[in-house]
């Protein structure tokens, strides 16, 4: 069953796809999942592997970009380390990139932001 919060997901990631490609990045894998934790897109970004959080948000700008939070920055480290040890590849080449998607009230993009290499926050 696709619910209301898996329609604003996916219209989301295919704004943020779009977003990333207009920067002449390209999408190599969407929906990868790592154990129970989910990257929403991959991406190469030059030599650089890029695994791209996508936050959707109705209401005020700003709201997708606020809704990241530390232990979700920590998840996704976690599976960059388990997807470069999976494939073979050097955690070097890897980022992680946080595109935030703030939709007005009758679901058009007010705004689509990107913002690059997002560290792992130190454990609390």
């Amino acid at each position: 069953m696709v619910t209301e919060r898996r329609n604003l997901g996916d219209f989301g990631e295919l704004v943020a796809s779009h977003k990333l490609e207009s920067l002449g990045m390209r999408i190599v894998a969407r929906n990868v999942r790592i154990g129970r934790a989910e990257i929403d897109l991959v991406a190469e970004d030059g030599d650089d592997l890029v695994f791209v959080e996508v936050r959707t948000r109705r209401g005020a700008s700003g709201l997708a970009a606020e809704s990241i939070t530390p232990a979700k920055l920590r998840t996704m480290w976690t599976c960059v380390f388990g997807y470069c040890e999976a494939h073979g590849i050097a955690t070097e080449r890897a980022r992680v990139d946080l595109v935030a998607v703030d939709l007005d009230g009758k679901g058009a993009a007010r705004s689509v932001e990107h913002f690059r290499a997002l560290e792992s926050p130190a454990e609390e």
